[in-house]
């Protein structure tokens, strides 16, 4: 497991038993999980992302809140020569709720 944030990227106003909010974009954390567990969190991934347009992916430590914009990148890689894998991938941009400015 990895975890490339820094202090500036993490809300540190937190207390007793409060989770960090992420508020930068410099954070990467990396499991290694057998396969239930995997399909569990991809499952409830795909809910919010069927349901809504905002993400919260948390830990007991850190939560991560996400407002998510379209399109959606997904991304199927397979290699099956040597040692075959499968590599899926999911990219969400960020929503803006910034409007266009009037035209007069």
């Amino acid at each position: 497991m990895t975890d490339e944030s820094t202090p500036d990227e993490m809300d540190s106003s937190t207390a007793d038993g409060e989770r960090t909010v992420i508020a930068g974009r410099n954070f990467e954390q990396e499991y290694r999980l057998d396969a239930s567990e995997a399909g569990e969190f991809l499952v409830a991934l795909g809910e919010q992302l069927r349901d809504g347009d905002d993400l919260r992916i948390e830990t007991d430590e850190w939560e991560l809140p996400f407002a998510f914009g379209e399109p959606v990148e997904f991304e199927i890689d397979f290699e099956g020569v040597g040692e075959p894998g499968l590599e899926i991938e999911l990219e969400l941009p960020g929503r803006t709720d910034q409007t266009a400015p009037d035209v007069r």
